[in-house]
Order: structure tokens, then C-alpha cells, then sequence
């Protein structure tokens, strides 16, 4: 009924600690992104949430939050210790910020997909019959804000949740993707379906941030259709070896920000 694939890489310019982690299994395809720029841990908080996530879709805010509830301590806890261990401002630093992570989830559940994020981390729902893309996030202009973030120790923002259900057919991609690679994805469907995006186009790149040099260079592609961006992604993952060899080419093309990579798919065949 449907195959999972799913792939994960770090900076391939800078090379560190790939902060993403990434899910695929059953009903559920999941993606979290670390936030390495505030407190500490954030790899082993997103891999945290990944791991522990439940079956069933999670369908509100409240829902989250009570999930959130019932597992953050262990983790706080065995991450306490090891600030411990190494003492200091590290320590300070986990005490004042803890750990920070987004996190996007789809489950399929009786012929539908019920969707949830938080954070720039996206869920795509792709028609291939008539090329419709639906997605999780906002406007594109709306990459260049400060994300909202899952912290190990505080309270979520209800303004940062967000779900919904997608209506499968045969055919349908149903994916998730972290931000740098989200973004790429979303701007590139604006510049294929230019005549409808073109306000949207316009907003982004008069933003004057780092993302407007990505959409003009994609501008430049003149990309026509759509499948020529998705369909070599949807072709390379599993194999990390093609998917590093993909992004590593979109980086070139400077399309796309250097960042952790990863991509979980739901594709159908009914």
C-alpha cells in the first residue's frame, strides 16, 4: 500500500554533529531538528522525541503537551547528569536553556494522513497526478523567522503547533523534511507554478535575508516542473551515498542553505 524510505546526512561543508534525526516505521514518518545554536543536547533531545513518539496521531495541542509531560523527565534527568560530569558553564547552559528540537509527523491511519508540526521542520502531501502540493507551513517569507522549538524543560507555545489530515490517492507522496531542505522544496514549487506564487515570491525575496539568495538562484534554473525538483529527491533517498550526492550538487547550484539534511517518505500505491 505504501513504501517508507527515509534519509539523514549532516553538513557536507562544514562537517559536524548531524542534529537531525529521522523516522520511518509502521503508520509514522518523522522528522526532528536539533537546534544546536541554543543549550546543549540538542542531537539526543531529537533523537528523544523520535524515538518515543505514539502510534496514534497526535491531533491537538493538548495532546502534545500531555505527551511532552509524560516523557521529558527521563530524559532531563540522564542528560543532568552528564552536564554534571562536565560542569561549568556547560552545566549553566542546560539549566538556563535545556535542549531545543522541532519535530513533524505523519501518521496513516484508514486512508487518510493525519499530520502535525512544530517548528520549521515540514509535512508535504504531493499529488503527482495533477501536481498539487499541500504542506504544513506558513508562507515561505515565513523561513526567515525564529522557529518555534520543543525545549526540554519549559512549556510549549501553543502558537507553535499545528496539524491537519491529508486525503490520499493512488500515487500520493506524503514526506518530511527539515528546514534548509523544506525550503528549498517550497520555493522551488513557487517558481514552477510562478503565475500563482508570484506575491508569495516577491514578499520573500524583498525580505533581504540569506534565503533570498537561494530563490534567485533558483529563479535562475527556470524550473518548469515541479517532478524535476522532487522526483531526483524521492529517487536518491534510503542511499545516503545518492542523497549526499544530490544535496551536495544543489549546493553548488547555491539552491539550498548548508545545513543537516533529512527526508522521511510515505509513498502509496493503491
Amino acid at each position: 500500500m505504501y513504501k517508507l524510505k527515509v534519509s539523514s546526512i549532516g553538513k557536507i561543508l562544514e562537517p559536524s554533529v548531524n542534529e537531525d534525526s529521522v523516522i520511518a516505521k509502521g503508520n509514522l514518518i518523522a522528522v526532528s531538528d536539533g537546534a544546536g545554536g541554543g543549550g546543549v543536547f540538542a542531537e539526543r533531545w531529537s533523537e528523544y522525541l523520535i524515538n518515543n513518539l505514539p502510534s496514534t496521531p497526535i491531533t491537538s495541542f493538548d495532546r502534545l503537551d500531555s505527551w511532552i509531560e509524560t516523557i521529558w523527565e527521563p530524559f532531563y534527568l540522564e542528560c543532568e547528569d552528564e552536564a554534571k560530569k562536565i560542569g561549568g558553564m556547560f552545566l549553566d547552559k542546560f539549566y538556563d536553556e535545556g535542549s531545543f528540537a522541532t519535530l513533524a509527523c505523519a501518521w496513516y491511519v484508514n486512508g487518510n494522513v493525519n499530520w502535525m508540526a512544530y517548528g520549521d521542520s515540514v509535512v508535504f502531501h504531493y499529488n503527482r497526478k495533477i501536481g498539487l502540493l499541500e504542506h504544513s507551513f506558513g508562507a515561505l517569507v515565513d523561513f526567515n523567522s525564529a522557529p518555534y522549538l520543543i525545549n526540554s524543560k519549559d512549556e510549549l507555545n501553543p502558537k507553535g503547533f499545528k496539524c491537519g489530515t491529508f486525503s490520499i490517492g493512488t500515487d500520493d507522496v506524503v514526506f518530511i523534511c527539515s528546514d534548509a531542505l523544506a525550503h528549498y522544496i517550497l520555493s522551488s514549487y513557487c517558481i514552477a507554478n510562478k503565475g500563482l506564487y508570484d506575491n508569495e515570491l516577491k514578499t520573500a525575496i524583498e525580505s533581504r535575508t540569506k534565503n533570498e539568495n537561494f530563490i534567485l538562484s533558483a529563479l535562475n534554473r527556470k524550473i518548469d516542473n515541479f517532478g524535476q525538483v522532487v522526483n531526483p529527491l524521492f529517487n536518491s533517498i534510503s542511499h545516503d551515498y545518492n542523497f549526499r550526492k544530490h544535496i551536495t550538487k544543489l549546493l553548488n547550484q547555491k539552491v539550498i542553505a548548508n545545513d543537516d539534511y533529512s527526508m522521511a517518505i510515505m509513498h502509496f500505491s493503491m
